[in-house]
């Protein structure tokens, strides 16, 4: 925050519920006249962007009160504005230049994002994308977990000798699945380190693996049941379905305005990307 509107809302929170009673219009315009200061004219629009850009703490200080801080500060601002002293410098006018080239980028993505947008075409995405579609398999597994390969392979062959896992697993398995008799939550495609991932999709039903190396050791593995994920409902995904549709509108504008414009970049050839950090070229 600047030091402008640090000071005003330190004054907000200093004059409290001292203020004056404020006329209530909640009619009026963003363009309504609240204040004018040697002939500039500060509106309601001025103080509600203000208000916008302020942190949720100062958000919740009463209408009242910041409304008649905010005022404050735009009054203050537009006395300093004009004074001699202030002075359009290189920093302020860049400063300008980039917040209004990101607000009307801002303006035109979102428009651009919306338009097109309609409950209509969601259901459409939804089923191109999930109408013959499946979740992908999920797997329950049980492992046991050993420093060692041989560890490992001693195990196996204690298996394979018909001991029980989820008991060799108690008695044996230094992971914190190990006081469950190895047992693991149902899990999908690469949620599991990718050698354990392998592994397991590799297994049928009630088959036991070899040893299996992963960075936290060795596993000898048990795949217990494997199922088919059903496509998740349409309100499951249709926020994530809306941002992908917006997110394409926006690229595909983009791809559209950069094959049309005249773009040339020549100017930054042959310069030091460590001047971005150089901000005494902005008091030049």
């Amino acid at each position: 925050m600047s030091f402008a509107l640090k000071s005003a809302t330190v004054a907000v929170l200093a004059l409290g519920l001292a203020l004056p009673a404020l006329a209530q219009d909640k009619t009026a315009a963003a363009d309504t006249v609240l204040a004018t200061v040697n002939g500039t004219e500060i509106t309601l629009g001025h103080v509600i962007i203000v208000q916008e850009g302020l942190p949720d703490q100062y958000k919740q200080l009463p209408d009242d009160v910041l409304f008649q801080g905010i005022l404050d500060q735009l009054v203050n601002q537009a006395l300093l504005a004009a004074d001699p002293a202030a002075q359009e410098t290189l920093r302020v006018r860049l400063s300008v230049e980039n917040e209004r080239r990101a607000l009307l980028a801002a303006t035109a993505a979102e428009a651009i994002a919306t338009a097109g947008i309609s409950e209509e075409a969601l259901l459409a995405a939804y089923s191109e994308q999930y109408a013959n579609a499946n979740g992908g398999e999920e797997y329950n597994a049980a492992h046991i977990l050993v420093e060692t390969e041989e560890e490992a392979k001693a195990i196996v062959a204690e298996l394979e000798g018909g001991a029980d896992f989820a008991a060799v697993a108690r008695e044996r398995s230094t992971g914190p699945s190990g006081p469950n008799g190895g047992a693991l939550d149902w899990f999908g495609p690469g949620m599991m380190v990718e050698p354990f991932q392998q592994a397991v999709e590799a297994l049928e039903v009630g088959q036991v693996s070899g040893p299996v190396q992963t960075q936290f050791g060795w596993h000898v593995i048990k795949l217990n049941d494997k199922r088919t994920k059903p496509a998740p409902a349409f309100e499951e995904v249709r926020d994530q379905l809306e941002r992908d549709m917006q997110q394409k509108a926006v690229q595909d504008r983009l791809t559209e305005l950069t094959d049309t414009a005249t773009i040339s970049r020549d100017g930054a050839t042959g310069i030091d990307p460590a001047l971005i950090r150089d901000s005494s070229l902005l008091e030049n």
